[in-house]
């Protein structure tokens, strides 16, 4: 068994996952492998999805400017959660692994001034989650707030306050760097933006943002061409994402000694995802679009041209002319069609030197995470690009930057640099069905969850996930469970170590919601009560 599983780690889409043009007898998956009786058997994929979530999506009802918000549970006339099928037979998770749960905070919890909002409703609301043994909170901390008005003067006034008010309810703290800005994607109606002198370079040399094709910006975060450039006033991308997370680790120390911060999660890219921005709303994309490669400002090209005069081949040293637009579809553009250029001499340089960028983007800022937080949990996140999975090429998930083509996992690799550091790596899209997608999208998060999962399993990293969009309902939860606690795990130790619920909310805490909630905790935490039903 287990040899057939280290076999199937290595097959991205075709195994387990039945598209609407391929059928069962076409699926490639080891000879005599026990499909049926295997806990390997997540997918069960034949369509795709509504919208873009990419770990984007979350359910920020709260108006942050607002302190009037009392939490009252409201009545039953109302409820968000239909009641399931009754009679349904669910599986006891009594005496199933402890997974901890965290709730995220809402992205305005903190204001540009980097003092706490409504401090007082925020501690009534902790203490809902504390009554429904919910482990901890997750708190994203903005580069843009933090270091908004000048280089190294770092204001952590707001984020104090609001740790002290976590640590003294007893709840855990999980804490994001958050090296992006915020705003501008699916659901955001909170807006942070980089720091100002950042932007203020960024006047003056575009290129220390990522750039598509048409030389398009977009300022969610900086590119990865200047890791090692000295263009943000004398120090390099990297020697200023250490500086705020040292500063971070002294400022909080006594968080940290008291183990009241139990994981900091390090910022990669936009979105806190170690992904290239190929999606972005504000550069017109909408789903289910390919996207666009982001590898045109000139410190990304130089690297790529280098690149290619290294391996013999100069000419090699372009971006793809022939990849659409952000919302082609494959088969509308030349490279990612099948049989197109992406599987030929030059799509496989390109993308190998694509990815690579990505990956060692990854390994030196986690390098860097590691020495100002030793003796501390760090972790990565990844995001959940879905669609059109079950095509060929799986063109969303390449201009993103994971090369997950034929029988190459583009996830492994990333997995493997995780283990390097220790980290463990945070996933998304927990919650949603492949019987759910629209068809011609081709999408497959099953798939995804189930490819991305057991590349992180065979590195021996820890795997942490959450939810993509706002959940309320009990097929939701199911599906997390189902994803979390595998029921038929060969080796036993297949399960998630942590999830996060995105996030607090006023809908959230309606008492039909709440109910569905807590029920949902008990049985991440294997102590499920039989009167909940």
């Amino acid at each position: 068994m287990a040899a057939a599983f280290s076999s199937l780690v290595g097959q991205p889409r075709a195994i387990l996952s039945a598209s609407p043009t391929v059928s069962f007898s076409q699926i490639r998956k080891p000879a005599n492998f026990p499909l049926q009786n295997s806990r390997f058997l997540l997918v069960n994929s034949s369509s795709v999805p509504r919208t873009c979530t990419m770990a984007m999506v979350g359910d920020d009802n709260v108006d942050p400017a607002r302190d009037d918000h009392s939490i009252n549970w409201p009545s039953y006339d109302h409820p968000k959660v239909v009641d399931v099928t009754p009679g349904l037979l669910e599986r006891d998770f009594t005496g199933t692994p402890y997974i901890p749960i965290y709730v995220m905070l809402p992205m305005g919890i903190i204001n540009m001034e980097c003092e706490i909002v409504d401090a007082n409703n925020l501690v009534n609301q902790l203490k809902i989650l504390k009554s429904a043994k919910v482990d901890g909170v997750v708190v994203e901390c903005w580069w843009g707030i933090v270091e908004a008005h000048a280089p190294q003067r770092y204001k952590w006034s707001g984020y104090k306050r609001l740790f002290e008010i976590v640590r003294d309810i007893n709840l855990k703290l999980r804490v994001v760097m958050s090296f992006h800005q915020c705003g501008g994607n699916v659901s955001d109606d909170v807006h942070i933006p980089l720091p100002r002198w950042v932007t203020e370079i960024g006047y003056r040399n575009p290129d220390i943002f990522f750039a598509d094709r048409d030389l398009r910006r977009t300022h969610e975060c900086l590119t990865w061409g200047i890791d090692k450039e000295r263009v943000l006033r004398g120090r390099t991308a990297l020697e200023v994402y250490f500086g705020l997370m040292r500063s971070f680790r002294v400022e909080f120390n006594e968080f940290f000694e008291n183990r009241v911060i139990s994981e900091i999660e390090i910022g990669l890219g936009p979105c806190g995802e170690l992904r290239y921005p190929s999606h972005s709303a504000k550069l017109g994309w909408k789903y289910p679009g390919i996207g666009e490669f982001q590898c045109y400002d000139k410190y990304l090209f130089n690297s790529l041209q280098k690149a290619a005069e290294a391996s013999g081949c100069s000419s090699s040293g372009k971006g793809p002319w022939n990849a659409g637009s952000y919302n082609s579809k494959p088969q509308e553009a030349e490279f990612f069609r099948d049989g197109g250029d992406y599987n030929r001499f030059y799509g496989r340089f390109f993308l190998k030197w694509y990815t690579q960028v990505l990956i060692d983007h990854g390994d030196q800022v986690l390098g860097l995470a590691n020495l100002c937080f030793k003796g501390t949990p760090i972790a990565a996140k990844l995001p959940g690009i879905y669609w059109w999975r079950n095509t060929e090429s799986g063109a969303a998930e390449l201009t993103a930057g994971f090369y997950s083509v034929d029988c190459r996992d583009g996830y492994s690799p990333i997995a493997s640099m995780l283990k390097k550091h220790e980290a463990a790596l945070n996933f998304t899209c927990l919650e949603l069905h492949t019987v759910d997608q629209k068809k011609h999208f081709l999408a497959d998060p099953e798939g995804l969850v189930w490819q991305v999962l057991n590349a992180a399993w065979e590195a021996n990293i820890s795997v942490a996930g959450e939810n993509a969009r706002p959940c309320y309902r009990r097929e939701g939860y199911n599906k997390i469970l189902e994803n979390a606690k595998p029921m038929n795990d060969p080796f036993g130790i297949h399960y998630l170590s942590a999830f996060t619920y995105l996030r607090l909310s006023l809908a959230l805490l309606e008492k039909h919601n709440f109910m569905e909630f807590e029920r949902f905790v008990q049985k991440m935490h294997g102590v499920q009560r039989h009167n909940l039903n």
